[in-house]
């Protein structure tokens, strides 16, 4: 089964959280909002570099699968031959 349906929220909490830590760290230091933007832009950036990991890994497991089927029935008329 997927799990797409829970990468968006999942990707909501992350940049909220980083959003909050951002926040205190600024009103801590006096930065606002350099460090908050910052750590929101590097939660965004991290999730769409996990996204395209898993898409890519994905993809090539589908791809394996693709191709040993489609040389199964190959393998099945070479058996059945001898």
């Amino acid at each position: 089964m997927s799990d797409t349906l829970g990468r968006g929220p999942e990707m909501a909490l992350s940049v909220l959280v980083f959003t909050v830590v951002g926040l205190v760290i600024d009103s801590q230091v006096g930065t606002m909002p350099i460090v908050t933007i910052a750590l929101v832009v590097f939660s965004v950036i991290g999730n769409f570099i996990r996204m395209y990991y898993t898409y890519d890994g994905r993809m090539k497991t589908l791809e394996e699968q693709r191709s040993s089927a489609s040389m199964a029935h190959q393998r099945d008329r070479s058996l059945s031959e001898n």
